[in-house]
């Protein structure tokens, strides 16, 4: 099949691509084929975010949003700050002291997976066709190298990689230009930045973990806009650094979630558990109790900013949002820098389209269309925020954040260059993090946490998780870092059994995937590469 634009992927960026390239075609009466190709089952299913929404990008993109229904609803209402010191005692930061960055006045916390569903109403109604359940799983290349498309995955392949009864080959979709918006950590924008060397110029990039619940509260309990941020423990204490949130949403819901800095060197250091630990600290509990958990999920989040944003453009194709890193870590935000990255190439594009480009091209005036808009002045105003933290903690890293971001601009450049994963020291330097058991209460375990993602996969399918050398996990990484896929992975799909004789296994759980794309980032072994499974399968997440 062949189009003018294929779209990787139906998130903030792929969708605000496709909208607006349309709008662009309809107002001029130019006839343009394009379309959205997604891995989960429906739009909006795999999406996963905090979220409060800066509303900037989309009031540009549909400047009647509010009338259209957009899922938007509540606007956030007050900021707290907090900087929880052990797990009783909780200091509350005054607003004048927290970089405005971290203000939310004018915008709302909301589902990005809703707002997302919403977008692909739009880009249908303007012409767009969209594909759900059918992931990209490879990219198709022209002869001189150019990208030329992507294929879908087949269908209906048993463990072996056997056709079954229900086989069906997947599709080659030929594009003049192909698009990638696969969120954090895409494996196709991770082939494509090797294969084309976008990050040459690039600082490393870096990785949290978000891990996230939705809850019924009682209603005396809920404050509608209210959102807390806040730092500190637990993750002090196994010498990790992230944050936690609790926003106040809609329908006397709050979403609760704590992001894990995927730079941590104790391989004994759960990040699921430290976020089931964190909802036992009065501040967090004391809204919880008496509530439900309605829904859980996990994903990856690129929190590099500006310092290491990729290349954006290649022969063929471009790479956009999360996939290329443009969350702007300092306002905890990537959803409106998604969508802005996304506009821009629906603009640079018809302009090619208008100028009678038959494809095939590196667009290199979309790094420049990037460069002289609001998103690259953001994400460069905030360019020290996540290295700051990173190098000199909280307490030194916060104050040159507050300075660099409610003072003066610094006048100089923070690196942090060191990989994420290179940072895990040996298991027998490192303090054993003795977690408690879960209370079915306020903490829960991994197993009754992926029942409640809506997590399935298609049986007897091919492992989605490739191990590059299978021999590794127990022949160097169980020894020296006691394996910590087992931790890292906030599903359950990594193991480590032990047989009747004492001989150890590793064992892959691919049902158990939410698709976070933890274990590609911080094996330290960098042997474990994530590729799409059967289409459908993965969580599907209502309201998330």
């Amino acid at each position: 099949m062949e189009f003018d634009v294929v779209i990787v992927g139906a998130g903030p960026a792929g969708l605000s691509t496709a909208c607006r390239l349309m709008q662009q075609a309809n107002d001029a009466g130019q006839e343009l084929m394009v379309c959205v190709v997604e891995k989960a089952a429906e739009v909006g299913g795999h999406i996963l975010s905090g979220a409060v929404v800066e509303p900037r990008a989309l009031n540009e993109l549909f400047p009647d949003w509010k009338d259209q229904g957009a899922p938007l609803i509540t606007e956030v209402t007050e900021d707290q700050i907090y900087l929880l010191k052990d797990g009783q005692k909780a200091s509350k930061i005054p607003n004048g002291l927290v970089p405005k960055t971290m203000h939310n006045h004018g915008n709302y916390i909301a589902s990005v997976g809703n707002l997302c569903r919403w977008l692909a109403e739009q880009a249908e109604q303007l012409g767009v066709e969209i594909f759900p359940g059918f992931p990209a799983s490879h990219i198709i290349y022209g002869d001189d190298g150019r990208v030329a498309g992507v294929g879908t995955g087949d269908m209906g392949l048993d463990e072996n990689g056997e056709q079954k009864e229900t086989y069906m080959p997947g599709m080659d979709l030929l594009a003049k230009y192909t698009i990638f918006t696969e969120g954090c950590r895409g494996h196709l924008g991770k082939e494509l930045i090797s294969k084309f060397e976008l990050d040459k110029d690039a600082d490393a990039q870096h990785y949290g973990i978000g891990i996230k619940e939705l809850w019924d509260i009682d209603p005396a309990k809920h404050q509608p806009g209210l959102v807390l941020h806040g730092a500190g423990w637990p993750l002090t204490e196994g010498g990790a650094s992230g944050g936690f949130f609790l926003y106040h949403a809609e329908d006397n819901q709050v979403v609760v979630g704590l992001i894990t800095d995927l730079n941590y060197d104790n391989p004994h250091l759960s990040p699921f558990d430290e976020f089931q630990r964190m909802k036992h600290h009065p501040l967090i509990a004391d809204v919880l109790e008496g509530g439900k958990r309605v829904s859980y999920g996990a994903r990856a989040i690129t929190k590099g900013g500006f310092n290491a944003l990729p290349k954006m453009s290649m022969p063929g194709a471009l790479l956009l949002g999360c996939d290329a890193g443009t969350l702007n870590f300092s306002k905890i935000k990537g959803t409106h820098t998604a969508m802005k990255s996304g506009m821009i190439a629906a603009e640079t594009l018809f302009a090619a389209f208008t100028a009678e480009d038959e494809g095939g091209n590196d667009l290199t005036a979309y790094g420049e269309n990037f460069k002289n808009s609001w998103v690259y002045e953001e994400l460069y105003r905030s360019r020290n925020f996540g290295p700051a933290l990173h190098k000199y903690g909280t307490m030194i890293g916060g104050a040159l954040n507050f300075i660099d971001q409610n003072l003066f601009s610094l006048p100089f450049t923070i690196r942090d260059n060191h990989e994420d994963y290179a940072q895990m020291k040996p298991a027998s330097e490192c303090k054993a993090i003795d977690y408690p058991k879960p209370d079915g209460v306020l903490s829960f375990d991994k197993p009754s946490s992926v029942f409640l993602s809506n997590t399935n996969h298609e049986e007897s399918q091919p492992c989605h998780l490739k191990l590059t050398d299978s021999s590794i996990p127990l022949s160097q990484n169980l020894p020296k870092f006691n394996e910590p896929a087992q931790r890292f992975c906030p599903a359950g799909v990594y193991e480590v059994l032990t047989d009747e004789n004492g001989e150890q296994q590793f064992q892959i759980n691919s049902q158990n995937c939410v698709h976070c794309k933890t274990c590609d980032i911080k094996d330290p072994a960098q042997n474990i590469t994530w590729v799409t499974p059967e289409g459908g399968g993965g969580p599907n997440y209502p309201n998330m």
